[in-house]
């Protein structure tokens, strides 16, 4: 219970201020635990940091395999899925970017982070493959992950509005995925 306490008063912090905000005596005080107890379940800042990227990729991977295993069709699916990664970008943005970041701390942390991302990237890339076939899922899949990625850096800074561009990162998505091949 207090790792996951930690973890959440850590997610809380980083929600509300920023990596800055992050540090482990205030995350302890946060859960109510001694100023030490944080050092017993993370090494540092940096694993903590990469423990919430890999809980955070974890889920996504999960919700990528609930979306993948649905009634959806393929196009409905990469929809769900790249909106899924939207609304990281949308609500947690700097967990977002924690989660595109090398993982750093604990190797043993830091291996777990690699294999979340690996999961998550191959049920993303067997989506994109339902779609173009499997030949040019890389290939297409660097692509809308490249622009999802920019739409939601450039949501978070306030250039992707409607009053400018008169589109929404939604429309975006629709058009990209009408804008794919077909597997041949």
């Amino acid at each position: 219970m207090t790792r996951r306490s930690l973890l959440e008063a850590a997610g809380a912090l980083l929600d509300a201020g920023g990596p800055e905000a992050v540090t482990l005596r205030e995350v302890g005080a946060r859960t109510g635990v001694s100023r030490s107890a944080p050092y017993r379940h993370f090494a540092n800042k940096e694993t903590l940091f990469t423990v919430l990227a890999t809980n955070a990729l974890s889920e996504l991977g999960d919700e990528l395999e609930r979306l993948a295993g649905g009634d959806g069709s393929p196009a409905e699916s990469l929809r769900a899925a790249l909106l899924s990664l939207l609304a990281i970008g949308r609500t947690r943005p700097h967990l977002y970017r924690l989660m595109f970041t090398t993982p750093t701390g604990d190797p043993t942390a830091a291996s777990a982070a690699e294999h979340a991302a690996e999961r998550t990237h191959d049920l993303f890339l067997e989506m994109v493959a339902r779609i173009v076939g499997p030949k040019r899922a890389r290939h297409y899949g660097a692509l809308l992950l490249a622009c999802a990625h920019g739409m939601a850096g450039l949501e978070s800074n306030g250039h992707l509005v409607w009053e400018k561009w008169q589109t929404s990162a939604e429309q975006l998505i629709d058009s990209m995925i009408a804008l794919l091949p077909s597997e041949k």
